[in-house]
């Protein structure tokens, strides 16, 4: 029960984290359509630090201040992982199957999203 109610808290922290990552996306795509590797990239600097702290504060729940540095260090790590995975399935749909750089980006989340939610449960924050 514990794991759906911080999946579900996920969600809602990846729907508020991706908003803010596609905003910035489609600013980028919006200027210059070529750019959607750069908006990408932007939109992670932009999303990650929030990430972050809504992961460990509504999420996870984490109270020790001595393991914030650990986990700030693991989450950039992870969503550094993260990103090169989305921007490689991002380019792999646009280039070779054709796909708008409109709609990549869900394909890419679709997939991004649910290794995400598990590696920040088993590694960025297993000793909550």
């Amino acid at each position: 029960m514990k794991t759906i109610k911080q999946f579900f808290k996920f969600g809602i922290t990846g729907v508020i984290n991706n908003i803010i990552a596609l905003t910035v996306y489609y600013i980028v795509v919006f200027i210059n359509a070529k750019w959607y590797l750069f908006g990408n990239i932007l939109g992670f600097i932009v999303s990650v630090f929030n990430a972050y702290i809504m992961n460990s504060r509504f999420v996870f729940k984490e109270k020790k201040e001595d393991n914030s540095k650990k986990q700030i260090i693991k989450t950039y790590t992870l969503y550094t992982v993260n990103l090169l995975l989305s921007l490689w399935i991002l380019y792999i749909s646009v280039e070779y199957f054709h796909i708008s750089e409109k709609i990549a980006p869900f394909i890419s989340l679709s997939i991004t999203v649910p290794i995400n939610f598990l590696a920040n449960k088993i590694w960025v924050y297993k000793d909550i």
